[in-house]
């Protein structure tokens, strides 16, 4: 059973799983190996933060989202260039990515993933649904992206450094407001995603158009305004940007959080579940979690835990 105590009622945590499965893949070492001798380091430091997650907050409301489209996304049919310059994730990671979906399963917290839909389009309509019911959410991640579904209430939480900002935040980090990220992106790129923007438009510049038309429809629809704005080399980007107007257009759709992803069978509170303790101990087995590591999933599952025999058990190094 989740913890009675916890985060309020009305508050719904949204976790961007994968970056910090990447995080864990490229900071924590390689010893760790599962009960077959694959690598276990990236799903022992996932464990490692969704503990602390769970522990310091008690979210009674939670999701936990994954990315599996990596290369099926629907983005890709927009435009083929996608996250190109992506290498793929090799093979000891996506053995580890399933690890971390079963663990977060086993807790009894609610796991999304999606052939067609990223992270970031589910926890966009994770938040879509849950607002309907008058909660607010709380995005665990560190990604710029996500910002642009923040209003009224609602927190970004940049887990690692201990950061958190609402809509009201976003302008001081980005240098425009949450609901203008997509038309910023769409300007200036996003090197990350392979999202090209508009040629010869940099960042200072796109938000300083979106300061002044306040949109990326109003700066086309009038962008015969712009060489007369105090901007340094304002005829040209305006000549940019009649010429690459449909492409920024497209550069915003692929940088839109979608909002309608497909969720079922979960539907918003998205409150946490009965754990799974027979899954949990399989996987703690598996994984080769210590006792210590065993006791925390235990006690943040909310399930009486009793060390195993220590002959019958092979224990990695403890992380924590």
């Amino acid at each position: 059973m989740a913890p009675e105590r916890g985060a309020p009622a009305g508050t719904l945590h949204l976790v961007d799983a994968s970056l910090y499965v990447f995080r864990a893949w490229h900071s924590m070492p390689d010893e760790f190996r599962d009960a077959d001798g694959e690598p276990a380091n990236a799903v022992h430091g996932f464990a490692r933060f969704l503990l602390e997650l769970l522990e310091r907050e008690r979210p009674r409301h939670i999701v936990v989202a994954f990315d599996e489209a990596l290369d099926s996304c629907f983005r890709h049919a927009l435009y083929a260039a996608y996250k190109a310059n992506r290498p793929p994730a090799p093979e000891a990671l996506r053995r580890q990515f399933a690890h971390c979906k079963a663990l977060a399963a086993a807790l009894g917290l609610v796991v999304l993933a999606d052939a067609e839909y990223e992270a970031d389009d589910l926890i966009g309509s994770a938040l879509a649904q849950a607002r309907r019911l008058g909660h607010r959410g709380v995005i665990v991640s560190a990604d710029k992206d996500l910002s642009q579904l923040l209003q009224g209430a609602d927190e970004q939480w940049d887990f690692a450094r201990g950061q958190r900002w609402s809509a009201a935040g976003v302008p001081a980090r980005h240098g425009v407001r949450a609901e203008q990220i997509p038309d910023y992106l769409a300007l200036c790129g996003d090197s990350i995603d392979n999202i090209p923007g508009v040629p010869g438009i940099g960042c200072k510049t796109a938000a300083a158009l979106l300061a002044h038309f306040g949109s990326l429809d109003a700066l086309l629809a009038r962008v015969e305004e712009v060489p007369y704005l105090r901007l340094r080399g304002a005829r040209q980007t305006a000549e940019r940007l009649r010429a690459h107007g449909e492409q920024a257009r497209l550069c915003r759709r692929l940088a839109t959080i979608a909002l309608d992803a497909p969720l079922s069978p979960f539907a918003a509170p998205f409150a946490r579940g009965e754990a799974d303790a027979a899954a949990l101990d399989a996987l703690s087995r598996t994984l080769r979690f210590g006792p210590l590591t065993r006791k925390r999933l235990y006690a943040a599952a909310g399930l009486a835990f009793a060390p195993p025999a220590a002959a019958a058990d092979a224990w990695a190094p403890e992380p924590f």
